[in-house]
């Protein structure tokens, strides 16, 4: 034996009916509180921003870059097996 209900209700409805509660209001803090938290740390994201965070400051930085980019080639070029 099958039996098939359909049933036409909101959601609202639904969770009143189940005796759920109706957690809207904790969703709409939470998500005001994430829009505040991304709002606040989008000024990180800023191009300038970043380059000061990853590359230590002035020309300095560049040239620390560029060392330890070559150093690093010089290495593996010393460090392949020659071919045979």
């Amino acid at each position: 034996m099958k039996i098939h209900l359909d049933i036409d209700c909101t959601p609202e409805e639904a969770r009143a009916f189940l005796g759920l509660p109706d957690v809207a209001p904790m969703q709409k803090a939470v998500l005001e509180e994430m829009q505040k938290r991304m709002m606040a740390n989008l000024a990180a994201m800023e191009p300038e921003q970043l380059f000061k965070t990853w590359l230590p400051a002035g020309i300095q930085g560049w040239e620390q870059l560029q060392k330890a980019f070559w150093s690093q080639m010089t290495k593996a070029a010393r460090d392949r097996p020659p071919k045979e």
